[in-house]
């Protein structure tokens, strides 16, 4: 049999960075679709499963084709679960719902102006808001 010249530790590296950036495309389209699960275990496993196997084959010897995918893999697969342990978020248990009245408050519009939601009084609005974990 003939010994593939590719190292062990090579193909694990691109193996941990295709697991990160696979997950990391399905976190952020399922952030665009808000559409992100209250259960975040899976996701939690998948970016932790690409840190572990980034680490194993850095300890498998990578080579130097697989020394930058090992190190990418361990960094990206471990932010998500990183910002998750040190910020826990709760979720509301209230909150406005369609029809309702919105309460009194400003803040900063893209163009750093002072927005007031007073301005929108006697009109029908869609207010969007984005959360990431962070």
């Amino acid at each position: 049999m003939a010994e593939s010249k590719i190292k062990i530790g090579t193909k694990l590296a691109f193996l941990a960075l295709a697991i990160a950036a696979a997950t990391v495309g399905l976190w952020f389209y399922s952030v665009n679709q808000v559409a992100i699960p209250e259960d975040r275990t899976l996701f939690v496993l998948a970016f932790l499963s690409a840190v572990a196997l980034g680490i194993a084959a850095l300890v498998r010897g990578p080579g130097k084709l697989g020394i930058v995918p090992a190190l990418l893999a361990i960094v990206v697969g471990g932010f998500l679960p990183f910002t998750m342990a040190v910020s826990e978020q709760e979720v509301a248990t209230t909150g406005i719902q369609v029809g309702e009245t919105i309460p009194h408050f400003t803040a900063l519009d893209d163009q750093r102006n002072v927005f007031d939601s007073k301005s929108l009084q006697g009109r029908p609005v869609l207010m969007k808001f984005f959360r990431a974990h962070w």
